[in-house]
């Protein structure tokens, strides 16, 4: 019988072994967009992004138009105006890029 008890024990400790590394095997990383073309983003991508992104997306394209500018200085005043105005445009022009809502509305 200690035999037997043994054998069960070895084939459980197995079978525990052979699944955690099933399971971790399994386990693969998500992976995020890390590279965006902003170029090829439209209006209604831009719209239906979270508030994050959108941030994201609107301090690059304004920080992209006041260094065309050579602009240094941020000024807050039009930050949200631009804002507000390319946000405007693009709820009316959601096939538009993002670039020329910004080209078209940017001061």
């Amino acid at each position: 019988m200690k035999v037997r008890g043994r054998e069960i024990v070895m084939k459980m400790r197995l079978a525990f072994v052979v699944a955690i590394a099933l399971s971790t095997s399994c386990i693969v990383p998500a992976k995020a967009q890390v590279v965006l073309d902003l170029s090829l983003i439209t209006c209604k991508q831009l719209l239906d992004s979270n508030a994050e992104r959108q941030a994201l997306i609107g301090s690059w394209l304004s920080g992209y138009f006041s260094g065309s500018k050579n602009l240094n200085v941020l000024d807050t005043r039009y930050v949200a105006r631009n804002t507000k105005v390319v946000g405007n445009y693009c709820r009316t022009h959601k096939s538009d890029t993002v670039m020329n809502a910004m080209q078209k509305n940017w001061r």
